[in-house]
């Protein structure tokens, strides 16, 4: 039986126009797998076929070697937390209050928040740093609080796999790097959408690279990312080093490619 998310040879059409072409993914526990790829390559679709948020017009997908669209909605919402890139929901909650969202599928409609789901809600906030914003308002936040609010809230549900559509974005520096630490200690299957070619050889374990509805490239960042992948996939050229205090690959961007 495969452990963890498997995508097999996923398809997925709109009004007739192909947006993602027999794509095979496979994410482990305690593994990152960086889905990388300019706009428009489906790296959001695909997300959201993991999620079971869709159905693919042709393959499968799979946790633990289960076809996701086989399990119960609220089994899938007790085992997998999904952070999308919208953060304009939870206009009039509290920060806890959002939080707290993760602990819907452990209780009944009515039932109140236990003791340990409470000290569950308070160490989701302490990991993303939000312990002392808990009751502020999601108005009120910046788009990298808001961020992290969601990340709290998909920790809060402690989740054995999660999906990320690019939540790095409007982090600063510091909280990007907290955030992929964080994701690279939990013992968890995640499956992240990166922009940032240099985070994602940097914290990914493995990497699934999209171009135009294709997997282009997948592997182990220093198999993968090369000059040539890159001006292929995003039509820019680009010099390949080491970073001498880690050793990952390091990505320095010269200007555009002809494509």
């Amino acid at each position: 039986m495969t452990s963890g998310i498997a995508a097999k040879d996923v398809s997925w059409s709109v009004r007739k126009q192909r947006l993602l072409s027999s794509v095979c993914l496979e994410a482990v526990p305690g593994r990152l797998v960086g889905l990388l790829g300019p706009n428009g390559s489906g790296k959001t679709t695909c997300l959201r076929l993991l999620a079971g948020l869709r159905k693919p017009e042709t393959g499968s997908v799979s946790f633990d070697g289960v076809d996701v669209h086989s399990m119960p909605r609220r089994a899938v919402a007790r085992r997998l937390a999904v952070v999308e890139q919208d953060l304009s929901a939870h206009t009039d909650l509290t920060v806890r209050q959002v939080v707290e969202i993760g602990r819907t599928p452990f209780r009944g409609r009515f039932d109140a928040l236990t003791p340990r789901d409470q000290e569950i809600i308070d160490g989701a906030l302490r990991k993303v740093d939000l312990l002392d914003l808990q009751h502020r308002h999601w108005h009120s936040l910046s788009g990298g609080e808001q961020q992290r609010a969601q990340l709290a809230r998909a920790l809060a549900q402690e989740p054995r796999e999660i999906l990320l559509d690019e939540p790095t974005n409007h982090l600063d520096i510091r909280h990007q790097l907290e955030l992929l630490e964080l994701l690279r200690s939990i013992d968890a299957t995640c499956v992240i959408a990166l922009h940032d070619l240099n985070l994602a050889a940097r914290y990914c374990d493995q990497l699934v690279v999209l171009d135009r509805g294709s997997v282009a490239a997948a592997g182990a960042p220093e198999q993968i990312l090369t000059p040539e992948l890159i001006s292929r996939v995003y039509g820019v050229e680009a010099g390949l080093d080491r970073e001498p205090v880690t050793g990952c690959v390091r990505i320095t961007f010269h200007g555009s490619a002809a494509r």
